[in-house]
């Protein structure tokens, strides 16, 4: 399509012809870009994107109580039901896949810091530890100190490969952050930075949003475009070429991740699976977390809204509740599962819309920012490739030990910085305790750098016997600890 007249006749058979509609009044580099935009979504797919997800939010109102059923019990494993020495088993299975060049992590962080009130990627967001490392300074530590421990364990050494999967919009500060900070003590070729797709906005009507005169508005296409990622941008070639068979996935917002989790890890080889989810007990019936379960046979997440209250209470015989498996965005996968998603079951992924405020261009060239929702964006869940897995299993960790997510300012209830300074405090504080340290009385600041650290392990030469005071920061001497940010 080289020829105006010819491209008009193209938007139109697809009721787009609104996309040239200031095509008279643009230069000739504006009309460059247009054209390149049209021609980058692929407008017949994109358009078959929209029928298929609103068709879904008629579907979607069903409810699924007949069809559910629980994971069995045979892949459904958790850390507090666990005896001492197979947990230890399975942490050896973990560490002996990592020092062998096995394990890679896939980190989701094409998000930004909007809610939290910074225009940064959140992964550059400073939660106010005394330290004032990132979340991204955190989980490179986590990686490093991981790495050291599964080469004294097993007597060589390893490389876990970090793949962050970004966004349009924090792609380059990410580059640019990770450059500024040397990689945070990692080798940058072992740090493989690439961009998750677009998807164009749209209208209720069906009606593709422009942004500009000459620009059609774009949106990420949701942590589901993962697997589209990973096949376009050549990073899946990438994984096969380095010989990585097991990939942990999770996204940047928990500050208590355990990144490339050796216990999860091992677990999941063990039980020979292709995929894994690790979740948290749900604390009540009506907790705002998706149940990873069974429904027609095939492995998905379930939100609350899709069952009735009645479902959603009923409880085993130990009085645990029947559906508890509160997915938390963190996830076990083999490449060779990876790759059957990117070349088979990629174009099936469910599609789901969100409803939101979308900047315009009204008739007259103006940007518009509406005062509701005026459109929907399409998004794909990670979670969502579940219903392809021939084995799946689940593992339960305690919330308190690896969970607390960042998503909203200090002005909301839950999930703030403040939350999860708290969480991270409260878990470093039983780190020392059990450990052999103790605490004057009174509320503790307490953090242990990933570097001294990963779980808990190898503090006990360092506290044993001794009472501390609060603020209490346990650090290596060699780091270099970051400035504090302007966020704080």
């Amino acid at each position: 399509m080289s020829d105006i007249s010819e491209i008009a006749a193209f938007l139109k058979s697809y009721d787009q012809e609104h996309i040239l509609h200031f095509w008279d009044k643009l230069s000739d580099d504006d009309r460059d870009e247009l054209i390149q935009d049209i021609k980058t979504i692929n407008i017949p797919e994109v358009i078959s994107y929209f029928q298929k997800a609103t068709e879904n939010l008629s579907s979607d109102q069903e409810k699924l109580d007949d069809r559910l059923k629980p994971i069995p019990s045979s892949l459904f494993g958790a850390v507090s039901r666990t005896t001492p020495d197979l947990l230890l088993s399975y942490e050896e299975e973990g560490l002996k896949q990592i020092s062998e060049g096995h394990v890679g992590v896939l980190l989701m962080a094409g998000g930004q810091g909007t809610r939290l009130g910074s225009s940064d990627p959140k992964g550059m967001y400073d939660v106010g530890l005394p330290s004032h490392k990132s979340l991204y300074q955190i989980q490179a530590e986590r990686i490093r100190k991981l790495m050291e421990i599964a080469t004294e364990r097993l007597g060589k050494p390893c490389v876990i490969t970090w793949f962050i999967m970004t966004s349009e919009h924090t792609m380059d500060p990410t580059i640019e952050f990770f450059e500024k900070n040397s990689y945070f003590g990692l080798d940058k070729n072992n740090v493989v930075v690439f961009e998750q797709g677009l998807l164009p906005c749209f209208t209720f009507d069906g009606k593709i949003i422009m942004d500009k005169p000459h620009k059609i508005s774009l949106a990420p296409d949701g942590n589901g475009g993962l697997y589209r990622a990973l096949r376009d941008k050549k990073v899946l070639d990438m994984i096969e070429n380095k010989g990585i068979k097991y990939l942990h996935a999770h996204s940047v917002d928990n500050i208590l991740v355990k990144v490339a989790d050796p216990v999860f890890i091992g677990y999941c080889v063990q039980k020979n699976v292709d995929c894994g989810a690790k979740v948290v007990e749900k604390a009540f019936p009506t907790e705002a977390l998706g149940v990873v379960c069974n429904v027609d046979g095939k492995y998905q997440v379930v939100e609350y809204s899709e069952i009735t209250l009645k479902t959603a209470e009923m409880r085993n015989n130990d009085g645990r509740l029947t559906f508890s498996a509160g997915n938390i965005c963190n996830h076990f996968f083999t490449t060779e599962f990876l790759r059957s998603i990117a070349n088979k079951y990629e174009c099936d992924l469910k599609l789901h819309v969100a409803k939101k405020k979308i900047p315009y261009i009204d008739s007259d060239g103006k940007r518009c920012k509406p005062e509701k929702p005026n459109g929907i964006k399409i998004e794909k869940f990670v979670f969502d490739v579940f219903q392809f897995s021939k084995k799946l299993a689940v593992w339960e960790v305690n919330r308190e030990d690896e969970f607390s997510a960042l998503k909203n300012s200090d002005a909301a209830d839950k999930d703030t910085p403040t939350t999860a300074r708290k969480d991270l405090f409260s878990l470093h504080k039983r780190f020392i305790e059990e450990a052999g340290g103790k605490f004057e009385q009174g509320s503790v600041i307490c953090e242990i750098s990933p570097l001294v650290s990963y779980a808990g392990e190898g503090l006990k030469s360092i506290v044993q016997g001794k009472v501390f005071k609060s603020p209490l920061h346990i650090f290596k001497p060699t780091e270099n600890l970051p400035i504090p940010s302007s966020n704080n």
